[in-house]
């Protein structure tokens, strides 16, 4: 069933109308393949569900082309045009910090941009901006310390009305996992790298 059944139904004084339309924090982490996948297929629900949709990607290299933009600025185009579905807004937050380190750029430079990044959502959170947001490899500047961990989780536990926050990528921090409602750990049984096999265009990228 679309909507499903709960096992359980917490005696918290809420309406199942209350308890099916709170805002979601939802975790996919681990070391298997589809992490940011699953994430975009949550986005293209909430655009057809007519929710404001903001991408942030933060290791994503701000050069590289990848599917998923095309597809979801389309979507946000068709909105624009005819009014179907919502907004979409994406940002490649700065130059992308990716693990593969630009020649131009230092790591302190890495992670001043990636602090300035998260104030952008702070920003937008507070402003109520987006209905459903997609945190796109963010854990990584969480892991190496760039952007402060409980900082993050007040922010996103406090954060006001009805606004969906998917974040994506390895190593998600436990505070991070305590603080979701939904966490999705991603297990890699077997990849075509493991056999010396690069990324494919229209499976990878």
């Amino acid at each position: 069933m679309p909507q499903g059944v709960p096992p359980v139904v917490p005696d918290d004084g809420l309406t199942t109308r209350q308890r099916r339309n709170a805002a979601l924090l939802a975790v996919h982490t681990g070391d298997g393949k589809g992490k940011s996948t699953a994430a975009f297929g949550m986005a293209m629900r909430a655009w057809n569900a007519g929710l404001d949709v903001g991408v942030f990607q933060f290791v994503k290299n701000a050069k590289w082309k990848v599917g998923e933009e095309t597809a979801m600025r389309a979507l946000g185009e068709l909105n624009q045009r005819n009014g179907l579905g919502a907004p979409v807004d994406w940002h490649k937050m700065g130059s992308g910090w990716s693990w593969i380190r630009h020649g131009d750029q230092t790591e302190i430079e890495h992670a001043d941009q990636a602090r300035e990044g998260w104030a952008e959502i702070r920003r937008r959170l507070a402003a109520q901006a987006h209905d459903f947001y997609v945190l796109d490899e963010f854990t990584y500047p969480l892991a190496w310390g760039w952007i402060d961990v409980a900082d993050v989780v007040q922010v996103l536990g406090d954060r006001p009305g009805r606004q969906h926050v998917v974040i994506t990528g390895r190593r998600a921090p436990a505070e991070l996992i305590d603080a979701a409602d939904l966490v999705t750990e991603m297990t890699k049984v077997k990849h075509p790298m493991d056999a010396g096999r690069k990324g494919q265009k229209g499976i990878e990228w």
